[in-house]
């Protein structure tokens, strides 16, 4: 099983960049980054953009994987979306990997000024975003027209040095969302519980992510798609679940998730005076002795 992080765009980068190595140093298979223009218990503290961010993260490291975790259609449009894309698959050598969503519906989610996307509404963007984000990451050149979104020969030279393009991590729980995850994902990510951070009983939690595997195997069975051709990647961090609190805490945790088939497990970095607060001395230690305790 691998072990992630995700390093929130808080940081100046005198600081980030010390933080962004530190994760290479300590062995982590990637570090992920918030798309947001705010977030929640941040929106009054410092956060800056995160493309910026990962560009910067792709020259203070060399085998680290980076990416988002996640980008939406709240304020991407996927042909500038696929450019900044391109960019930081080059910058970073072809170690870049896309988490993307169909977004959340508060704090930035309506910072461009639109109406609030219903339910409906937002499911059929994010269904045409993604397909218009593959094809202008796929070709040369794209005109596509759509409801929502389109391109007007819009041109991605050179390629990704990934092939056929990067890779992409759908979030996604509902029938719709998974559909897209077995079509278009490298991998599929959950944070738990879809109805909003720390309501699921730590009890229930395994519960809650073994119901959204089933409902993914479907996704995949119904596309043709080889359910073990899909990554699986967990967000911890957004449930009432206390894995950081110390090795042994995270080892149980960890267990019962690969005990599921989770391929990856994404643990937030510490940030003090926070909801993602921990002890930093605990943090490292899982990272570089919790994986060899998994069985």
């Amino acid at each position: 099983m691998r072990l992630s992080t995700v390093l929130l765009p808080i940081y100046e980068w005198e600081e980030g960049r010390t933080i962004w190595a530190r994760a290479e140093e300590l062995g982590l298979h990637a570090a992920y980054t918030y798309d947001h223009l705010t977030w929640q218990s941040f929106r009054d503290r410092p956060w800056f953009d995160s493309m910026t961010t990962l560009a910067a993260a792709a020259t203070a490291t060399e085998r680290l994987r980076i990416g988002t975790l996640v980008t939406s259609p709240n304020f991407r449009h996927p042909v500038t979306l696929a450019k900044e894309l391109l960019s930081l698959d080059h910058l970073a050598q072809g170690r870049l990997t896309v988490g993307i969503g169909s977004g959340g519906t508060g704090f930035d989610a309506t910072a461009l000024g639109q109406d609030p996307w219903s339910p409906g509404e937002r499911a059929d963007r994010f269904e045409e975003w993604i397909r218009l984000l593959d094809q202008v990451l796929t070709q040369s050149s794209t005109t596509a027209r759509g409801r929502y979104y389109s391109a007007i020969e819009a041109r991605t030279v050179p390629a990704c040095l990934q092939q056929p393009r990067v890779p992409f991590v759908v979030a996604a729980t509902g029938r719709r969302g998974l559909r897209l995850a077995a079509q278009f994902g490298q991998g599929w990510v959950t944070y738990g519980d879809p109805d909003g951070p720390g309501r699921a009983d730590p009890s229930g939690a395994v519960d809650v992510v073994r119901a959204q595997l089933e409902r993914l195997a479907a996704a995949c069975s119904d596309t043709g798609r080889a359910y073990d051709s899909i990554d699986k990647i967990l967000l911890q961090g957004l449930t009432s679940e206390r894995p950081l609190e110390s090795v042994d805490a995270f080892v149980e945790w960890a267990g019962r998730y690969q005990a599921l088939g989770l391929d990856e497990l994404v643990l937030h970095w510490p940030v003090p005076d926070s909801v993602f607060a921990c002890d930093a001395g605990v943090f490292e230690r899982i990272v570089t002795e919790g994986p060899a305790q998994l069985h």
